[in-house]
């Protein structure tokens, strides 16, 4: 095969990196990392793996048109997880954040990013804000959703932390 032939080499590939989108209860600065453990308050959107710069813009594209806040009623507590071992406050349907979900799913999706826990996304989203000890949302409550972000799941490799990369919303200012 001669010169002309030959295959175009390609850029490098990005590694893949842990992330999820979320809607933050909790004030949440963009690049103060947090422990695993100790997680502020929050509605999951999508967790997904996907190399950094895909992720940042295909939730970028996502969140790009969501300028309005979203409002969620909080309903009864449940328990998720391995064993039932995480309790959570869920949150009453809503569609606007549903909406969301599908739009954050859908470019994730585009970029070749691989979700967990696909039997959670999708008609499987059950949207929810985990109990943190004493820090917690109550049954009737309304809580006002417009401080989102993209955070790093294992910053540099260190999987004990979560890193907040980038915000949209009320976080972002």
């Amino acid at each position: 095969m001669d010169a002309d032939e030959a295959p175009e080499e390609s850029a490098p590939s990005e590694p893949m990196g842990a992330f999820v989108v979320v809607a933050f209860v909790e004030p949440t600065p963009v690049g103060v990392p947090f422990s695993k453990r100790r997680w502020p308050l929050h509605v999951t959107l999508l967790r997904f793996d996907a190399p950094r710069g895909r992720a940042m813009a295909a939730v970028g594209r996502a969140l790009a048109s969501h300028h309005d806040p979203i409002t969620v009623r909080i309903a009864d507590d449940a328990n998720f997880g391995f064993h039932g071992r995480v309790r959570v406050s869920l949150v009453h349907h809503e569609p606007g954040l549903h909406a969301l979900h599908e739009r954050v799913l859908s470019e994730v999706a585009a970029v070749g990013g691989r979700v967990h826990s696909p039997q959670h996304t999708g008609r499987g989203f059950r949207p929810h804000i985990t109990v943190q000890g004493e820090r917690r949302v109550h049954e009737g409550e309304r809580v006002v959703l417009d401080d989102f972000a993209l955070i790093d799941m294992a910053p540099d490799g260190d999987t004990s932390v979560r890193l907040p990369l980038v915000a949209w919303g009320r976080g972002a200012r």
